[in-house]
């Protein structure tokens, strides 16, 4: 192991793996600090992450937020410092651009594939949930790669940000690719780093000797950064001729790498480009696009740094139009050498998110989990773009009433593996809101799927099914107090009652 551990640049020993595991041992077996410990305290989460085999990366990017936290900074974007963007350049402009049919071969698609479908009662990747006939979001993911591989005969590449959690499942299930060249870890995988909760109280790393995988989270997708760099796959992508990456979440199937945006960002020479699309009152908590006020730069701001007292402006979707799809387009010799400016590590706002040390237990110590954001990269690089793309490229789903719209007839599932709305949607998805009962997947599957092509929102409280044939228009809320089950036929802005 590299003698890398540093802190107020002073150089502390190299330990063997085993030495390591001893004095974190040791450290763990201490008593806590007293609360604001000073700069050098950072070597006992420098141990801990060694120990878990993070690289220097990881350990880097960890350590600037950890000195962040400690400084007292909130990572909070207050209104009065951005301005509204008024206007960006737009698809529509460039949509008929002329492919070069050298880029395809020259770029790797990235996938974050790191969650887990806990939210929605799942044990495993959301990823690998089923989305139509069998098919689930990583199938579909696979298609989209092998359509543009026919397409233009270019060896596209795959990389799937796979955390610890995800990994195993995620390899397994794609073995059924093995014919197509995608199943080997070392040609597929890009591993997610995790770093360790901080606690509250004494800023020291958190410690929950029942469960000690809980000292640890996922450092959020800003993570891409210091992962390519640390992993080795940035210099690997470089000498290896691809230039260029696109990279959008998994469970996104409508962000599919368009040739005309490949060719405007490569002729454009911005080191960054960031789809945006135009708010709706679905994205009121989603990050938007801003001006910096100090530089008239471009920056992303996340709800988690929206003071409480802005939350009106941060929700209002007529200021703030323009929302983070959480697809960006990279340059990944700007990258390198943006890394290599900032003493590798991209300077990303941290985001601090104060949770307790077990999710399930309200009762557990309090901590503070350092997130960043990918998308912030934005206000890092100098000539960094944005684009507003049309509504068609964002379909994630985070809730069952996502994935409620994304199985209906609200969504079109294209031969190239793509998603996208409905043209008599007019770019407009379908507001859905379930009640509680309906938040886990398996509940979701009883329910059954009504068309919703022409429905502009659907409201359901209580127990009901639905039969095959039901369509719904316009805005209809279903009200049950006892099951109830929704008759074949065609319903339109109406309320349905089931007592």
């Amino acid at each position: 192991m590299q003698n890398a551990a540093r802190s107020n640049d002073r150089a502390i020993p190299a330990f063997s793996g085993v030495t390591i595991q001893a004095i974190a041992r040791t450290l763990a077996a201490q008593p806590p600090t007293p609360p604001h410990p000073a700069m050098n305290e950072f070597d006992a989460f420098e141990i801990k992450m060694r120990a878990a085999g993070m690289g220097d990366a990881a350990v880097r990017a960890f350590e600037r937020n950890y000195r962040a936290l400690v400084r007292d900074e909130s990572g909070m974007i207050p209104e009065e410092s951005i301005s509204p963007v008024e206007s960006i350049a737009s698809h529509r402009d460039i949509r008929d651009t002329p492919a070069d049919p050298a880029l395809p071969g020259q770029t790797v698609v990235i996938k974050l594939n790191g969650g887990l479908g806990t939210s929605m009662g799942l044990q495993g990747p959301k990823s690998l949930l089923p989305v139509r006939d069998g098919l689930t979001f990583l199938d579909l993911i696979v298609r989209q790669i092998l359509e543009m591989r026919r397409g233009d005969g270019a060896d596209v590449r795959l990389l799937l940000m796979n955390s610890f959690s995800t990994s195993a499942a995620t390899l397994a299930h794609l073995e059924r690719h093995r014919s197509e060249g995608l199943a080997d870890a070392k040609d597929v995988e890009l591993m997610q780093n995790q770093i360790p909760k901080v606690d509250a109280a004494t800023l020291r790393p958190a410690e929950w000797p029942a469960d000690p995988a809980l000292e640890w989270c996922p450092p959020g997708h800003g993570d891409l950064f210091p992962a390519l760099a640390g992993s080795g796959w940035l210099d690997r992508l470089l000498e290896a001729g691809v230039r260029y990456a696109f990279v959008s979440n998994s469970d996104n199937l409508g962000a599919v790498p368009d040739p005309a945006l490949l060719s405007h960002f490569a002729a454009s020479g911005a080191p960054f480009l960031m789809e945006a699309t135009r708010r709706t009152a679905a994205d009121r908590k989603g990050g938007h696009l801003a001006v910096r006020k100090s530089d008239d730069r471009l920056l992303l701001r996340e709800v988690a740094q929206c003071p409480d007292a802005d939350t009106g402006a941060f929700q209002d979707i007529d200021r703030h139009r323009y929302f983070n799809t959480n697809s960006i387009w990279l340059r990944l010799d700007a990258l390198r050498d943006r890394l290599a400016a900032d003493g590798g590590v991209l300077p990303l706002p941290m985001i601090r998110n104060r949770k307790t040390l077990d999710p399930r237990d309200p009762g557990s110590p309090a901590v503070y989990q350092l997130e960043t954001a990918m998308g912030a990269a934005i206000g890092c690089f100098e000539g960094a773009a944005a684009i507003e793309v049309p509504r068609s490229r964002f379909a994630p789903v985070k809730t069952t009433g996502d994935l409620l719209a994304l199985r209906s007839d609200a969504y079109e599932i294209l031969a190239d593996g793509s998603v996208a709305l409905h043209p008599a949607r007019n770019g407009r998805p379908p507001v859905i809101r379930l009640s509680g009962g309906y938040a886990k997947i398996d509940a979701l599957e009883s329910l059954g799927v009504p068309g919703l092509r022409e429905c502009a929102s659907l409201e359901i409280d209580g127990p009901v099914t639905f039969e095959d044939g039901v369509r719904l228009f316009g805005d209809v809320k279903i009200k049950a107090t006892s099951p109830g089950v929704v008759a074949a036929g065609d319903y339109r802005d109406e309320v349905i009652e089931f007592s």
